[in-house]
């Protein structure tokens, strides 16, 4: 795989540090393979863009999902995975994840995360949707991320491991062989380091989690803007799946207008039993699916937007207020304080939610070591696409395969330092143009992309909403490139133009699949193809941005991922 070319204009580094490998994300899976790779003797650093503790694994309200309780076992864990994947998971991954997940989950106990037991000592195990057994460990209730990030923070700390944080990471760094050669980076604020620097390394950890910042509403906190996603396919790598993205059902509803992060009620709540009721306080699950309100993420999603569509609504209401006061402020204090912060008290009152963007099920496509079609470049956790989520993740499996993918990526990457010791290098990265080849999108762009996106590629999405979609992105993205070409101009560099530049190019890949996606699977509703397809469509799109700028789709021959390495020659129906 040949790298692009194409680079986010910014200063020449100012400053640099050698190691032996880099991790972009403090979340679960990037303090993970982290602190693994560290224990095993590497030189490890970790780069963030936020604080530590400031990523999407603290917002994870409902836990980790592994067959640790009686009668459960990581085969019926497989199962419901399959199920919710809708025929795309890819076995082995989910097995991989299913089988070595209640260990790690025990790893990270003696890591130090404390989840919540009961009174005889023994893991209190929760249920949510597409779970057949209660199989969900959490912690403080509802803030299950929140202690796994700080179990992790801490142990990262008493390790000493060297942090650059408030960084925002811009693109990959490739010898002349076209490998791994580090990151270029750009520290927003004062401290050890300040400005655009570079880590130069021959093994990277992409662990940057989601995208939710390209809609207009979602569960993602504000970092969340595709930066590992865009950054992979500058570097050449491919993406996959990326027309899967899980619009979470119940996320706290503040109006029509409400833009940015939106406070999450988790699936957790209807595990406990709340109910989903329409303005008139029908149950309107019961009888869509055998699980009623527990169904997958994409059918209770589905069923409310259905519901409002009928009912001229913007939103429809989680009432749980038959758990009484103790269950909520024992249960979910979290979800609690959130509600109340917007003057709404579920104790007494039903819940007003809507669906909102939450979760990526595709990504940077990785192998069961996390390597993706780069040398030296790997991915984990929700900027990866193992192939574990299919068309639809499972509740409570991100965490999971954060852990897991997070261990194995460390045991390959221990391995091979351990094969090339004698030959150990930090690679001469190629040098890059001073002058901009790419354009910078000006900060407002952002807002019109969220709107693109949140009115073409939502929940429900047809030929004509998609085409719009492509379309006004594509104006976006000409205009800017026009003024480069033209005029030599193009927006300051800076955090607001990289980030908006991420945002415009995992837009126009998402829209691209979900164009080519002609059929109804999973978190991808498709109103002009309301029945799901297996004989044309049970297979994966995959996409490369080509040196243009203009992106390369195929579509595998079946449900398998190809190889990442080497990395197969387009098929004829690329495009």
């Amino acid at each position: 795989m040949s790298a692009t070319g194409i680079r986010l204009h910014a200063p020449a580094p100012g400053w640099s540090l050698d190691a032996d490998l880099v991790v972009v994300g403090s979340g679960v899976a990037g303090l993970t393979a982290a602190l693994r790779c560290a224990a095993a003797g590497l030189k490890t650093v970790v780069v963030t863009k936020a604080r530590l503790d400031d990523g999407s694994t603290r917002w994870a309200q409902g836990g980790v999902a592994a067959a640790l309780g009686e009668g459960d076992t990581p085969e019926q864990h497989l199962d419901d995975t399959l199920v919710a994947g809708v025929g795309l998971c890819d076995e082995p991954a989910v097995r991989t994840l299913v089988t070595e997940g209640p260990d790690a989950v025990r790893r990270l106990i003696e890591t130090g995360a404390l989840f919540d037991t009961d009174a005889e000592g023994v893991i209190e195990l929760g249920r949510e949707g597409g779970h057949h057994r209660r199989r969900i460990v959490h912690a403080g209730g509802d803030a299950t991320g929140a202690e796994i990030s700080r179990a992790l923070v801490d142990a990262v700390r008493a390790r000493g491991i060297p942090t650059v944080e408030n960084a925002l990471v811009l693109d990959l760094l490739t010898d002349a062989e076209g490998r791994t050669a580090g990151v270029s980076l750009h520290v927003m604020g004062e401290g050890q380091h300040d400005g655009v620097g570079a880590v130069h390394a021959p093994a990277v950890v992409l662990a940057t989690g989601g995208m939710g910042q390209v809609f207009s509403a979602t569960t993602n906190p504000s970092v969340s803007t595709g930066d590992g996603v865009a950054l992979a396919l500058r570097a050449g790598a491919e993406v996959s799946d990326l027309e899967f993205v899980q619009f979470h059902p119940t996320v706290l509803f503040l109006g029509a207008d409400a833009e940015g992060q939106q406070p999450l009620v988790s699936e957790a709540v209807r595990g406990e039993g709340a109910h989903l009721v329409d303005a008139d306080g029908v149950r309107f699950m019961v009888g869509q699916h055998e699980l009623a309100e527990l169904a997958p993420r994409d059918i209770v999603a589905k069923g409310i937007t259905r519901r409002m569509l009928e009912q001229g609504a913007e939103n429809v209401y989680l009432d749980a207020r038959h758990f009484g006061a103790d269950t909520w402020e024992h249960r979910f204090p979290t979800i609690l304080a959130a509600c109340r912060a917007h003057g709404i008290d579920p104790v007494t009152e039903p819940i007003p939610v809507a669906p909102a963007a939450h979760y990526a099920s595709g990504g940077v496509r990785t192998d069961l070591h996390g390597r993706t079609t780069v040398p030296g470049l790997y991915a984990c956790g929700e900027v990866a696409c193992t192939g574990v989520h299919g068309a639809n993740r499972l509740a409570s499996n991100s965490l999971l395969e954060g852990l897991v993918y997070a261990e194995r990526i460390a045991a390959d990457i221990t391995a091979r330092h351990a094969e090339n010791a004698l030959h150990a290098r930090v690679p001469a990265p190629v040098t890059q143009p001073e002058t901009p080849t790419h354009p910078l999108l000006p900060p407002e762009a952002r807002f019109a992309i969220q709107r693109v996106m949140t009115e073409g590629a939502g929940v429900l999405r047809s030929a004509e909403s998609l085409t719009e979609a492509a379309a006004r992105l594509a104006r976006i993205h000409a205009e800017a490139a026009g003024a480069l070409a033209n005029e030599g101009k193009t927006a300051e560099p800076g955090v607001d133009t990289w980030e908006t530049t991420n945002l415009l190019c995992v837009a126009r890949v998402l829209v691209a699949a979900a164009q080519r996606r002609e059929e109804t699977r999973g978190c991808h509703w498709r109103e002009d193809h309301a029945d799901r397809d297996d004989a044309a469509w049970r297979r994966h799109i995959v996409v490369r941005l080509n040196p243009d700028r203009t992106l390369a789709a195929y579509t595998t021959e079946t449900s398998d991922f190809p190889p990442t390495s080497p990395s197969p020659s387009p098929s004829p129906q690329e495009q």
